[in-house]
């Protein structure tokens, strides 16, 4: 599958957290994707950026908390995550970027 352009307004970044790194040992791996992509979507862009087989997409959508800035409140951006599950065989190195 060829690279578009369209694949790397999908993916943002990825999310390495302790969390993220405890579900790596089961072959997943967690990025933020964009608010308005589907599951479909995200599967194609981490086959094409990445030339790995995806087995599953879970998705979670993270509500922007409350937080006060210079005394006046403020809210934080809500945040999709996506929970990407490879094919055995499979694995991606997010320390090296695209």
């Amino acid at each position: 599958m060829s690279v578009k352009p369209e694949h790397y307004d999908v993916i943002v970044k990825p999310i390495i957290t302790e969390k993220a790194t405890l579900v790596s040992d089961a072959n997943a791996y967690v990025f933020e994707v964009a608010k308005d992509s589907s599951k479909p979507a995200i599967k194609q862009a981490v086959e094409a950026l990445f030339n790995v087989k995806v087995k599953a997409v879970n998705t979670t959508i993270t509500k922007g908390k409350t937080k006060r800035f210079r005394g006046r409140p403020g809210v934080r951006s809500d945040v999709k995550k996506a929970y990407v599950t490879l094919e055995a065989g499979n694995s991606i190195d997010v320390s090296t970027g695209l």
